[in-house]
Protein backbone atom coordinates (compact mmCIF):
# COMPACT_ATOMS: atom_id res chain seq x y z
CA UNK A 1 0.00 0.00 0.00
CA UNK A 2 1.03 3.70 -0.87
CA UNK A 3 2.45 5.46 1.98
CA UNK A 4 0.48 9.00 3.10
CA UNK A 5 3.36 10.57 1.49
CA UNK A 6 3.06 9.47 -1.74
CA UNK A 7 -0.12 10.01 -2.31
CA UNK A 8 0.06 13.61 -1.43
CA UNK A 9 2.84 14.18 -3.38
CA UNK A 10 1.74 15.76 -6.62
CA UNK A 11 4.86 13.55 -8.45
CA UNK A 12 4.45 10.11 -7.98
CA UNK A 13 7.94 7.66 -7.55
CA UNK A 14 8.72 5.41 -10.05
CA UNK A 15 9.63 1.76 -8.39
CA UNK A 16 13.30 2.71 -8.16
CA UNK A 17 12.25 5.88 -6.36
CA UNK A 18 12.90 8.43 -8.80
CA UNK A 19 10.60 11.54 -9.17
CA UNK A 20 7.84 10.34 -12.17
CA UNK A 21 6.03 12.66 -14.20
CA UNK A 22 3.07 15.12 -12.77
CA UNK A 23 -0.26 13.83 -12.67
CA UNK A 24 -3.07 14.80 -14.90
CA UNK A 25 -4.62 16.95 -12.80
CA UNK A 26 -1.61 18.93 -12.36
CA UNK A 27 -1.34 19.49 -15.69
CA UNK A 28 -4.67 20.58 -16.66
CA UNK A 29 -4.54 22.78 -14.06
CA UNK A 30 -1.33 24.72 -15.57
CA UNK A 31 -3.24 24.69 -19.06
CA UNK A 32 -6.34 25.82 -17.08
CA UNK A 33 -4.14 28.78 -16.13
CA UNK A 34 -2.81 28.79 -19.45
CA UNK A 35 -6.30 29.42 -21.30
CA UNK A 36 -7.24 32.10 -18.39
CA UNK A 37 -3.95 33.96 -19.13
CA UNK A 38 -4.62 34.02 -22.89
CA UNK A 39 -7.92 35.00 -22.65
CA UNK A 40 -7.57 37.56 -20.83
CA UNK A 41 -4.97 38.98 -22.66
CA UNK A 42 -6.34 38.58 -25.61
CA UNK A 43 -9.74 40.20 -24.38
CA UNK A 44 -7.72 43.26 -23.22
CA UNK A 45 -5.84 43.58 -26.17
CA UNK A 46 -9.50 43.64 -27.97
CA UNK A 47 -10.61 45.98 -25.95
CA UNK A 48 -7.59 48.29 -26.14
CA UNK A 49 -7.44 48.03 -29.77
CA UNK A 50 -10.91 49.67 -29.68
CA UNK A 51 -10.12 52.60 -27.53
CA UNK A 52 -6.92 53.10 -29.93
CA UNK A 53 -8.81 52.79 -32.71
CA UNK A 54 -11.40 55.49 -31.38
CA UNK A 55 -8.83 57.52 -30.37
CA UNK A 56 -4.97 57.68 -32.21
CA UNK A 57 -4.83 60.44 -34.05
CA UNK A 58 -3.73 58.55 -37.27
CA UNK A 59 -5.19 56.17 -39.43
CA UNK A 60 -1.86 54.42 -39.38
CA UNK A 61 -1.03 54.65 -35.85
CA UNK A 62 -4.78 53.31 -35.49
CA UNK A 63 -3.72 50.43 -37.66
CA UNK A 64 -0.58 49.49 -36.22
CA UNK A 65 -2.07 49.78 -32.78
CA UNK A 66 -4.95 47.13 -33.33
CA UNK A 67 -2.88 44.78 -35.26
CA UNK A 68 -0.29 44.50 -32.24
CA UNK A 69 -2.57 44.59 -29.80
CA UNK A 70 -4.63 41.79 -30.74
CA UNK A 71 -1.76 39.54 -32.37
CA UNK A 72 0.91 40.30 -29.25
CA UNK A 73 -0.75 41.82 -26.17
CA UNK A 74 1.13 40.91 -23.59
CA UNK A 75 3.71 43.08 -24.93
CA UNK A 76 1.16 45.77 -27.12
CA UNK A 77 -1.11 46.13 -24.14
CA UNK A 78 1.14 47.88 -21.53
CA UNK A 79 3.01 49.87 -24.28
CA UNK A 80 0.12 51.21 -25.71
CA UNK A 81 -1.08 52.24 -21.66
CA UNK A 82 2.61 53.64 -22.09
CA UNK A 83 3.36 55.16 -25.45
CA UNK A 84 0.18 54.79 -27.22
CA UNK A 85 -1.95 58.25 -25.88
CA UNK A 86 -1.21 61.81 -26.51
CA UNK A 87 -4.11 63.20 -24.45
CA UNK A 88 -3.48 64.29 -20.73
CA UNK A 89 -6.03 64.12 -18.68
CA UNK A 90 -7.46 66.56 -15.93
CA UNK A 91 -4.60 69.38 -16.32
CA UNK A 92 -7.30 71.45 -18.74
CA UNK A 93 -10.16 70.92 -16.00
CA UNK A 94 -7.79 72.69 -13.54
CA UNK A 95 -6.73 75.26 -16.15
CA UNK A 96 -10.53 75.98 -16.14
CA UNK A 97 -11.22 76.12 -12.22
CA UNK A 98 -8.11 78.20 -11.81
CA UNK A 99 -7.67 81.13 -9.77
CA UNK A 100 -7.18 83.37 -13.03
CA UNK A 101 -10.93 82.17 -13.73
CA UNK A 102 -12.54 82.55 -10.09
CA UNK A 103 -11.47 85.80 -9.49
CA UNK A 104 -11.72 87.41 -12.70
CA UNK A 105 -8.10 88.46 -12.05
CA UNK A 106 -7.19 88.20 -15.68
CA UNK A 107 -10.31 89.75 -17.01
CA UNK A 108 -9.00 93.11 -14.96
CA UNK A 109 -5.51 92.18 -16.52
CA UNK A 110 -6.89 92.39 -19.78
CA UNK A 111 -8.42 95.79 -18.80
CA UNK A 112 -5.13 97.34 -17.62
CA UNK A 113 -3.54 96.27 -20.94
CA UNK A 114 -5.95 97.55 -23.13
CA UNK A 115 -6.45 100.94 -21.14
CA UNK A 116 -2.48 101.12 -21.10
CA UNK A 117 -2.26 101.02 -24.80
CA UNK A 118 -0.38 97.34 -24.48
CA UNK A 119 -2.97 95.55 -26.75
CA UNK A 120 -1.20 94.92 -30.21
CA UNK A 121 -3.80 96.07 -32.90
CA UNK A 122 -3.64 94.73 -36.24
CA UNK A 123 -3.84 96.99 -38.98
CA UNK A 124 -4.33 95.05 -42.21
CA UNK A 125 -6.52 92.36 -42.69
CA UNK A 126 -3.95 89.65 -42.76
CA UNK A 127 -2.49 91.29 -39.56
CA UNK A 128 -5.69 90.97 -37.88
CA UNK A 129 -6.51 86.98 -38.80
CA UNK A 130 -2.71 85.79 -37.80
CA UNK A 131 -3.31 88.19 -34.36
CA UNK A 132 -6.45 86.04 -34.14
CA UNK A 133 -5.26 82.67 -34.37
CA UNK A 134 -2.18 83.87 -32.06
CA UNK A 135 -4.43 84.50 -29.73
CA UNK A 136 -6.15 81.55 -30.09
CA UNK A 137 -3.99 79.19 -29.70
CA UNK A 138 -2.25 81.18 -26.62
CA UNK A 139 -5.39 82.37 -24.96
CA UNK A 140 -3.32 85.74 -24.41
CA UNK A 141 -3.27 88.34 -25.77
CA UNK A 142 -0.03 89.93 -28.13
CA UNK A 143 0.97 92.69 -26.25
CA UNK A 144 3.20 96.04 -27.12
CA UNK A 145 6.00 97.87 -25.20
CA UNK A 146 7.98 94.96 -23.86
CA UNK A 147 11.38 94.85 -23.80
CA UNK A 148 13.98 91.46 -24.75
CA UNK A 149 17.50 90.72 -24.23
CA UNK A 150 19.18 87.36 -26.33
CA UNK A 151 21.12 85.54 -24.09
CA UNK A 152 23.57 83.29 -25.72
CA UNK A 153 24.66 80.29 -23.89
CA UNK A 154 25.18 79.21 -20.52
CA UNK A 155 27.34 82.05 -18.50
CA UNK A 156 25.62 84.75 -19.72
CA UNK A 157 22.12 83.12 -19.26
CA UNK A 158 22.40 82.17 -15.70
CA UNK A 159 24.59 85.20 -14.51
CA UNK A 160 21.44 87.47 -15.70
CA UNK A 161 18.65 84.95 -14.10
CA UNK A 162 20.94 85.01 -10.67
CA UNK A 163 20.88 88.69 -11.13
CA UNK A 164 17.33 89.22 -11.44
CA UNK A 165 16.84 87.07 -8.72
CA UNK A 166 18.88 88.90 -6.52
CA UNK A 167 16.68 92.02 -7.59
CA UNK A 168 13.30 90.41 -6.89
CA UNK A 169 11.22 91.85 -3.96
CA UNK A 170 8.19 90.20 -4.16
CA UNK A 171 8.25 87.11 -5.31
CA UNK A 172 10.56 84.64 -7.65
CA UNK A 173 8.76 81.58 -9.67
CA UNK A 174 11.40 79.01 -11.00
CA UNK A 175 11.01 76.11 -13.18
CA UNK A 176 12.97 73.73 -14.95
CA UNK A 177 12.58 70.36 -16.51
CA UNK A 178 15.93 69.26 -15.23
CA UNK A 179 17.90 70.39 -12.06
CA UNK A 180 21.10 68.65 -11.24
CA UNK A 181 22.59 69.32 -7.56
CA UNK A 182 25.89 69.80 -8.88
CA UNK A 183 27.81 73.49 -9.17
CA UNK A 184 25.14 75.11 -11.14
CA UNK A 185 22.78 73.62 -9.33
CA UNK A 186 24.00 74.79 -5.93
CA UNK A 187 24.25 78.08 -7.37
CA UNK A 188 20.69 78.38 -7.96
CA UNK A 189 19.59 76.84 -4.86
CA UNK A 190 22.11 79.21 -2.72
CA UNK A 191 20.58 82.33 -4.71
CA UNK A 192 17.01 80.79 -3.61
CA UNK A 193 17.73 80.40 -0.12
CA UNK A 194 19.06 83.88 0.49
CA UNK A 195 16.43 85.57 -1.41
CA UNK A 196 13.99 82.94 0.75
CA UNK A 197 15.78 84.59 4.31
CA UNK A 198 15.05 88.20 2.90
CA UNK A 199 10.90 87.25 3.32
CA UNK A 200 10.50 87.22 -0.95
CA UNK A 201 8.48 84.56 -1.72
CA UNK A 202 10.17 81.66 -3.77
CA UNK A 203 8.51 78.92 -5.41
CA UNK A 204 10.87 76.13 -7.25
CA UNK A 205 9.20 73.51 -9.69
CA UNK A 206 10.99 70.82 -11.72
CA UNK A 207 9.48 67.62 -13.57
CA UNK A 208 9.37 64.48 -11.77
CA UNK A 209 10.85 62.40 -14.20
CA UNK A 210 13.75 64.77 -15.77
CA UNK A 211 14.53 65.56 -12.33
CA UNK A 212 14.17 62.22 -10.77
CA UNK A 213 18.06 62.37 -9.44
CA UNK A 214 17.37 65.24 -7.16
CA UNK A 215 18.66 64.59 -3.82
CA UNK A 216 16.51 65.20 -1.11
CA UNK A 217 18.87 66.86 0.97
CA UNK A 218 19.34 69.48 -1.76
CA UNK A 219 15.48 69.61 -1.38
CA UNK A 220 15.22 69.94 2.59
CA UNK A 221 17.88 72.56 2.16
CA UNK A 222 15.54 74.74 0.04
CA UNK A 223 12.37 73.84 2.30
CA UNK A 224 14.17 74.62 5.83
CA UNK A 225 14.69 78.40 4.43
CA UNK A 226 10.94 78.58 3.57
CA UNK A 227 11.44 78.15 -0.14
CA UNK A 228 8.05 75.99 -1.74
CA UNK A 229 9.30 72.90 -3.50
CA UNK A 230 6.84 71.06 -6.01
CA UNK A 231 7.55 68.21 -8.42
CA UNK A 232 5.48 68.39 -11.42
CA UNK A 233 4.36 64.32 -12.12
CA UNK A 234 2.77 63.33 -15.29
CA UNK A 235 1.69 60.19 -13.79
CA UNK A 236 -0.84 62.39 -11.22
CA UNK A 237 -4.59 61.61 -11.59
CA UNK A 238 -6.08 57.86 -11.82
CA UNK A 239 -6.46 58.10 -15.75
CA UNK A 240 -2.48 59.32 -16.07
CA UNK A 241 -1.24 56.88 -13.23
CA UNK A 242 0.79 54.46 -16.09
CA UNK A 243 1.50 57.23 -18.78
CA UNK A 244 5.50 58.25 -17.98
CA UNK A 245 5.45 59.27 -21.39
CA UNK A 246 4.75 62.36 -21.14
CA UNK A 247 7.13 65.20 -19.74
CA UNK A 248 6.78 68.92 -18.14
CA UNK A 249 10.06 70.31 -20.37
CA UNK A 250 9.13 73.86 -19.66
CA UNK A 251 11.87 76.35 -18.35
CA UNK A 252 10.10 79.48 -16.68
CA UNK A 253 11.71 81.94 -14.55
CA UNK A 254 9.85 84.86 -13.39
CA UNK A 255 10.24 87.65 -11.25
CA UNK A 256 7.89 90.15 -9.28
CA UNK A 257 5.45 89.40 -12.56
CA UNK A 258 7.80 92.02 -14.38
CA UNK A 259 10.97 89.90 -15.97
CA UNK A 260 10.75 86.44 -17.20
CA UNK A 261 13.24 84.17 -19.02
CA UNK A 262 12.83 81.01 -21.16
CA UNK A 263 14.63 78.91 -23.16
CA UNK A 264 16.65 75.84 -23.82
CA UNK A 265 18.88 75.71 -20.79
CA UNK A 266 18.22 73.51 -17.62
CA UNK A 267 20.30 74.04 -14.45
CA UNK A 268 23.67 71.92 -14.32
CA UNK A 269 27.19 72.12 -15.15
CA UNK A 270 26.84 70.23 -19.02
CA UNK A 271 24.92 73.64 -19.39
CA UNK A 272 27.90 75.95 -19.29
CA UNK A 273 29.75 73.72 -21.26
CA UNK A 274 31.59 71.92 -18.19
CA UNK A 275 30.48 68.01 -19.59
CA UNK A 276 33.39 65.80 -20.92
CA UNK A 277 31.11 64.84 -24.01
CA UNK A 278 28.82 67.38 -24.86
CA UNK A 279 30.97 69.99 -25.44
CA UNK A 280 31.26 73.03 -26.15
CA UNK A 281 26.94 73.46 -25.17
CA UNK A 282 25.30 76.09 -27.52
CA UNK A 283 22.13 76.88 -26.26
CA UNK A 284 19.77 80.25 -26.24
CA UNK A 285 17.45 81.49 -23.70
CA UNK A 286 15.15 84.62 -23.69
CA UNK A 287 14.80 87.79 -20.92
CA UNK A 288 11.71 90.00 -21.54
CA UNK A 289 10.44 92.56 -19.45
CA UNK A 290 7.44 94.07 -19.10
CA UNK A 291 3.73 92.42 -19.73
CA UNK A 292 4.36 89.61 -21.58
CA UNK A 293 6.00 88.70 -18.87
CA UNK A 294 2.68 88.38 -17.02
CA UNK A 295 1.78 86.07 -19.83
CA UNK A 296 4.81 83.46 -19.02
CA UNK A 297 3.88 83.98 -15.31
CA UNK A 298 0.02 82.36 -15.88
CA UNK A 299 2.03 79.25 -18.03
CA UNK A 300 3.77 78.64 -14.37
CA UNK A 301 0.59 79.54 -12.24
CA UNK A 302 -1.25 76.79 -13.96
CA UNK A 303 2.03 74.11 -13.45
CA UNK A 304 1.80 74.81 -9.99
CA UNK A 305 -1.81 74.89 -9.38
CA UNK A 306 -1.81 71.22 -11.00
CA UNK A 307 1.27 69.99 -8.83
CA UNK A 308 -0.06 71.31 -5.65
CA UNK A 309 -3.53 72.37 -6.22
CA UNK A 310 -2.31 75.88 -4.59
CA UNK A 311 -3.34 79.20 -5.44
CA UNK A 312 -0.73 81.46 -5.94
CA UNK A 313 -1.47 85.30 -5.24
CA UNK A 314 0.57 87.47 -7.66
CA UNK A 315 1.13 90.46 -9.26
CA UNK A 316 -1.79 90.73 -11.85
CA UNK A 317 -1.11 94.34 -12.77
CA UNK A 318 1.32 94.56 -15.86
CA UNK A 319 3.07 97.09 -16.68
CA UNK A 320 5.08 98.85 -19.74
CA UNK A 321 8.87 98.20 -19.78
CA UNK A 322 11.12 100.71 -19.12
CA UNK A 323 12.26 100.70 -23.09
CA UNK A 324 11.39 98.81 -26.20
CA UNK A 325 8.40 98.18 -27.76
CA UNK A 326 8.59 94.25 -29.21
CA UNK A 327 5.73 92.87 -30.13
CA UNK A 328 5.34 89.63 -27.97
CA UNK A 329 3.44 86.51 -26.81
CA UNK A 330 4.01 83.89 -24.61
CA UNK A 331 2.52 80.52 -26.12
CA UNK A 332 2.54 77.45 -23.22
CA UNK A 333 1.99 74.23 -25.38
CA UNK A 334 0.28 70.97 -24.08
CA UNK A 335 -0.92 67.60 -24.10
CA UNK A 336 -3.99 69.22 -22.33
CA UNK A 337 -4.89 71.69 -24.93
CA UNK A 338 -8.04 71.33 -26.67
CA UNK A 339 -5.58 71.58 -30.09
CA UNK A 340 -2.38 70.05 -31.36
CA UNK A 341 -1.06 73.80 -30.13
CA UNK A 342 2.45 73.47 -30.20
CA UNK A 343 1.76 71.77 -33.76
CA UNK A 344 -0.06 74.67 -35.23
CA UNK A 345 2.11 77.88 -33.97
CA UNK A 346 5.06 75.44 -36.20
CA UNK A 347 2.46 75.08 -39.27
CA UNK A 348 1.57 78.81 -38.90
CA UNK A 349 5.24 80.24 -38.94
CA UNK A 350 6.54 77.65 -41.29
CA UNK A 351 3.08 78.58 -43.58
CA UNK A 352 3.53 82.89 -43.06
CA UNK A 353 6.75 82.89 -44.58
CA UNK A 354 7.77 85.23 -47.19
CA UNK A 355 11.24 85.25 -47.60
CA UNK A 356 12.84 83.08 -44.98
CA UNK A 357 12.74 80.54 -42.88
CA UNK A 358 15.51 79.24 -40.06
CA UNK A 359 15.05 76.77 -37.83
CA UNK A 360 18.28 75.73 -35.03
CA UNK A 361 16.76 72.73 -32.67
CA UNK A 362 18.85 69.76 -31.33
CA UNK A 363 16.23 66.84 -32.38
CA UNK A 364 14.59 67.05 -35.82
CA UNK A 365 12.25 64.60 -36.08
CA UNK A 366 9.33 66.17 -38.05
CA UNK A 367 6.25 64.11 -39.07
CA UNK A 368 5.12 64.49 -42.81
CA UNK A 369 2.87 67.32 -42.50
CA UNK A 370 6.09 69.36 -41.13
CA UNK A 371 7.89 67.82 -44.02
CA UNK A 372 5.15 69.01 -46.67
CA UNK A 373 4.98 72.44 -45.15
CA UNK A 374 8.91 73.38 -45.40
CA UNK A 375 8.89 71.68 -49.07
CA UNK A 376 6.26 73.80 -49.67
CA UNK A 377 7.74 77.23 -48.40
CA UNK A 378 11.21 76.14 -49.57
CA UNK A 379 9.44 75.66 -53.37
CA UNK A 380 7.42 79.22 -53.40
CA UNK A 381 11.11 80.87 -52.69
CA UNK A 382 11.52 81.01 -48.95
CA UNK A 383 15.14 80.74 -47.97
CA UNK A 384 14.47 77.15 -45.61
CA UNK A 385 17.64 76.90 -43.59
CA UNK A 386 17.56 73.82 -40.86
CA UNK A 387 20.40 73.84 -38.06
CA UNK A 388 20.79 70.52 -36.41
CA UNK A 389 24.00 69.39 -34.19
CA UNK A 390 26.12 66.63 -35.73
CA UNK A 391 26.53 65.62 -32.47
CA UNK A 392 23.55 64.13 -31.38
CA UNK A 393 23.16 62.57 -27.50
CA UNK A 394 20.35 60.32 -28.75
CA UNK A 395 21.31 57.42 -31.16
CA UNK A 396 18.04 56.87 -32.63
CA UNK A 397 16.81 60.72 -33.17
CA UNK A 398 20.26 61.26 -34.68
CA UNK A 399 19.76 58.17 -37.38
CA UNK A 400 16.23 59.08 -38.00
CA UNK A 401 17.26 62.51 -38.70
CA UNK A 402 19.55 61.46 -41.63
CA UNK A 403 15.98 59.52 -42.91
CA UNK A 404 14.69 63.27 -43.89
CA UNK A 405 17.96 64.62 -45.64
CA UNK A 406 16.67 63.35 -49.55
CA UNK A 407 12.82 64.51 -49.00
CA UNK A 408 14.45 67.74 -47.95
CA UNK A 409 17.17 68.20 -50.78
CA UNK A 410 14.85 67.75 -53.36
CA UNK A 411 12.95 71.00 -52.58
CA UNK A 412 16.05 72.92 -52.40
CA UNK A 413 16.16 73.00 -48.55
CA UNK A 414 19.78 73.78 -47.00
CA UNK A 415 20.42 71.11 -44.14
CA UNK A 416 23.58 72.16 -41.92
CA UNK A 417 24.88 69.95 -39.63
CA UNK A 418 26.52 72.26 -36.39
CA UNK A 419 30.06 71.38 -36.04
CA UNK A 420 31.31 73.55 -32.71
CA UNK A 421 29.68 71.38 -29.96
CA UNK A 422 26.54 70.24 -29.08
CA UNK A 423 23.50 72.27 -30.02
CA UNK A 424 20.68 72.67 -27.55
CA UNK A 425 18.99 75.72 -28.96
CA UNK A 426 15.48 75.87 -30.05
CA UNK A 427 14.92 79.00 -32.10
CA UNK A 428 13.03 79.73 -35.21
CA UNK A 429 13.38 83.33 -37.31
CA UNK A 430 10.99 84.19 -39.94
CA UNK A 431 11.55 86.78 -42.29
CA UNK A 432 13.83 88.18 -40.51
CA UNK A 433 11.26 89.84 -38.71
CA UNK A 434 9.88 87.33 -36.30
CA UNK A 435 11.38 85.45 -33.63
CA UNK A 436 10.51 81.81 -31.69
CA UNK A 437 12.51 81.18 -28.69
CA UNK A 438 11.38 78.70 -26.07
CA UNK A 439 11.48 74.73 -25.37
CA UNK A 440 10.12 73.17 -28.00
CA UNK A 441 11.90 70.74 -30.25
CA UNK A 442 10.96 70.32 -33.99
CA UNK A 443 9.72 66.26 -33.13
CA UNK A 444 6.76 64.43 -31.93
CA UNK A 445 7.63 64.88 -28.56
CA UNK A 446 7.72 68.52 -28.12
CA UNK A 447 4.47 68.89 -30.29
CA UNK A 448 2.58 66.26 -28.44
CA UNK A 449 3.66 64.86 -25.33
CA UNK A 450 5.41 67.60 -23.70
CA UNK A 451 4.07 70.80 -21.75
CA UNK A 452 6.61 73.27 -23.55
CA UNK A 453 6.41 77.37 -23.38
CA UNK A 454 7.35 79.21 -26.79
CA UNK A 455 8.42 83.22 -26.77
CA UNK A 456 6.93 84.91 -29.76
CA UNK A 457 8.83 88.33 -30.44
CA UNK A 458 8.70 90.59 -33.25
CA UNK A 459 10.74 93.89 -33.83
CA UNK A 460 13.65 94.48 -36.45
CA UNK A 461 16.48 95.13 -34.14
CA UNK A 462 15.70 91.87 -31.97
CA UNK A 463 15.15 89.51 -35.32
CA UNK A 464 18.54 91.35 -36.44
CA UNK A 465 20.65 89.99 -33.00
CA UNK A 466 18.68 86.69 -33.71
CA UNK A 467 19.66 86.72 -37.42
CA UNK A 468 23.49 87.24 -36.33
CA UNK A 469 23.66 84.67 -33.95
CA UNK A 470 22.44 82.15 -36.22
CA UNK A 471 24.60 83.30 -38.86
CA UNK A 472 27.24 83.12 -36.43
CA UNK A 473 26.41 79.41 -35.82
CA UNK A 474 25.67 78.57 -39.58
CA UNK A 475 29.44 79.40 -39.83
CA UNK A 476 30.31 76.79 -37.83
CA UNK A 477 28.14 74.48 -39.03
CA UNK A 478 28.66 72.50 -42.84
CA UNK A 479 26.49 71.89 -45.47
CA UNK A 480 24.43 68.09 -45.19
CA UNK A 481 24.07 66.21 -48.86
CA UNK A 482 21.49 63.48 -49.50
CA UNK A 483 24.57 61.56 -50.35
CA UNK A 484 25.38 60.88 -46.49
CA UNK A 485 22.90 58.70 -46.72
CA UNK A 486 22.17 57.49 -49.78
CA UNK A 487 25.96 56.42 -50.47
CA UNK A 488 26.01 54.59 -47.25
CA UNK A 489 26.03 50.96 -46.72
CA UNK A 490 22.73 48.53 -46.35
CA UNK A 491 23.23 48.08 -42.64
CA UNK A 492 23.39 52.26 -41.77
CA UNK A 493 20.06 52.92 -44.41
CA UNK A 494 18.76 49.93 -42.55
CA UNK A 495 19.38 51.57 -39.19
CA UNK A 496 18.23 54.72 -40.56
CA UNK A 497 14.82 53.95 -41.53
CA UNK A 498 14.14 51.18 -38.82
CA UNK A 499 14.72 54.36 -36.20
CA UNK A 500 12.43 56.17 -38.04
CA UNK A 501 9.74 53.82 -37.23
CA UNK A 502 9.88 54.79 -33.76
CA UNK A 503 9.42 58.75 -34.65
CA UNK A 504 5.84 59.30 -33.30
CA UNK A 505 7.38 58.28 -29.66
CA UNK A 506 10.51 60.28 -29.73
Amino acid sequence: MASQESKDDPQQADPDGSPGKRTKPTRKRTRRIRLIAFFVAHTLGAITSVQAIMSTRTAQGSIAWAISLNTVPYVAVPAYWIFGRSKFDGYHLKRHTSVLAESKVEQNAIRLLREGGMLFEAQTPAAQNRKRLLENLAQMPVTRYNDADLLIDGEETFDAIIASINRATEYVLVQFYIIHADGLGNRLKDALIAKANEGVRVCLMFDALGSHSLPAAYLRQLTDAGVKTAAFSTTKGLQNRFRINFRNHRKIVVLDGKEAFVGGHNVGDEYLGKDDVFTPWRDTHVCVRGPVAMEAQVAFNEDWNWATGEHLELNWTPQRASEGDVLALCLPTGPADTFETGTLLLLDLINSANKSVWIATPYFVPDQQFVSALQLASLRGVDVRILVPEQYDNIVVGLTTYSYLEELERAGIKFHWYTGGFMHQKVILVDELTAAIGTANFDNRSMRLNFEVTMLLEEEQFAQEVKQMLEADLKNSRHASATEYSDQALPFRFAVRFSRLFAPIQ
